[in-house]
């Protein structure tokens, strides 16, 4: 048996104990050593073993393809990062110029650049901020706005969404009572105006991330809600800043504050298409509040999603901003030619129609037109087990790959993970 030592010198393994790391390399050294002693795999065989356990890098999070069709998978992380903005965290890895003015040498104002791109892109806010998720923005605003007092909200809002979190406790947990009006189908302006008294914090609006209720429904426009004389803060939770062409009924940041909202909570992280943050964007005077209070600093992004996000906001198209707007008649030949490669390598495959979805609680009932490649069922456990892994659906007995959710440039990535799995 190879020792340990000699095992770790090897000039095969210099390169990934450089990027992984002593430890990790000789954790699996000795994994590789019992393999060995047990029989499995030959003596010889240690460094190959080696080589082929370890991780392509040192975190245990692996980057997928998403072939589900889902274009914003909070299980897969939400929105994947442009090019830009993933050279923008790279960049600022570092050393950064964070909270540093260059041209004075004295400390400067923290997230200066993000904020002004945010203000750029939603001109309606008077001013804006950023936290680290829109829990956290919808938490700060009631700390702010309605210590011990009532936050006026439907009944048909008090939402749960994904990991049983649910919106009622995160703003009871801040000590604000919750003042619930109206019905689960139908809540009218008289109601939330008989509850507003004294008492009254603000009036909230959430959207009702995940699900839709239809049929006999009515609820009270942003701008009668802004008319009752306390602050209106309204949640669009998947981050739409202005009104999109293909998704007419999801709420947006600019139609909010121009109907009168006081402020604005919205996610970066989904039809942004950025890293996970919370928008808050508003009256300047309510923003400032916010942005002062204590909690503040207890809810603060750091300086990598300080890059990603406004690399974002002043960068190129996203991913996100790319799957939603991709031609189906591109689509179906992009299937189609992949289909037809891997009949002809053996596979049992076929182009199919599809139907993709928004995701992260964005445009719930809403169906993309979509195309994706059809497999035989047992790839997709197979696919998911590769490298890299991909990620697609089971409908009827078949795995389905939707296009949709992967770049034009992974499809021969596609191709190649597929073949593997044969």
């Amino acid at each position: 048996m190879p020792r340990t030592d000699l095992v770790l010198a090897d000039p095969r393994l210099a390169p990934a104990v450089e990027a992984l790391g002593r430890d990790l390399v000789k954790s699996a050294v000795v994994a590789a050593q019992q393999r060995a002693r047990e029989g499995l795999i030959a003596p010889t065989g240690v460094v190959d073993a080696v080589l082929a356990a370890l991780p392509a890098g040192a975190s245990s999070l692996q980057p997928v393809l998403n072939a589900t069709g889902v274009v914003v998978h909070t299980n897969l992380g939400r929105a994947p990062l442009s090019a830009a903005a993933v050279a923008a965290v790279v960049d600022a890895a570092g050393c950064t110029d964070v909270e540093f003015d260059l041209a004075t040498g004295k400390r400067a104002r923290r997230g200066r650049g993000v904020l002004a791109a945010l203000a750029a892109a939603v001109p309606d806010a008077g001013d804006v901020h950023v936290v680290n998720n829109n829990a956290a923005a919808l938490l700060l605003c009631a700390m702010v706005l309605a210590p011990g007092r009532e936050i006026v909200i439907s009944r048909g809002e008090l939402v749960e969404i994904g990991d049983g979190f649910r919106i009622p406790e995160l703003l009871a947990s801040t000590g604000a009572r919750l003042r619930e009006v109206g019905t689960t189908n139908r809540t009218h302006l008289r109601d939330y105006a008989d509850a507003i008294g004294p008492d009254t914090g603000f009036v909230l609006r959430v959207h009702p991330s995940n699900f839709r209720v239809t049929g006999f429904t009515g609820a009270p426009g942003a701008a009668e809600l802004a008319g009752l004389g306390v602050p209106l803060v309204v949640d669009i939770g998947s981050g739409l800043l202005a009104p999109h062409p293909l998704l007419p009924d999801e709420p947006d940041a600019a139609s909010a504050l121009r109907a009168g909202a006081a402020v604005v909570t919205a996610s970066g992280d989904k039809l942004l298409g950025g890293p996970q943050a919370g928008l808050l964007l508003g009256d300047a005077d309510v923003v400032h509040r916010l942005r002062r209070h204590p909690a503040a600093r207890a809810l603060r992004v750091d300086k990598l999603t300080l890059a990603a996000l406004e690399a974002t906001l002043a960068g190129p198209p996203t991913p996100v901003a790319r799957a939603l707007g991709a031609d189906v008649a591109d689509l179906r030949a992009r299937a189609s030619a992949l289909a037809r490669d891997l009949v002809a390598r053996g596979v049992d495959a076929e182009a199919v129609p599809g139907g993709a979805a928004v995701g992260g609680g964005g445009a719930p009932g809403v169906e993309l037109p979509s195309a994706a490649v059809g497999l035989p069922e047992r790839y997709a456990a197979a696919l998911r087990g590769g490298r890299p892994p991909v990620v697609g659906r089971v409908e009827r007995g078949r795995c389905l790959l939707d296009l949709r959710t992967v770049d034009p440039a992974d499809d021969d990535r596609l191709r190649e993970a597929v073949l593997r799995c044969g």
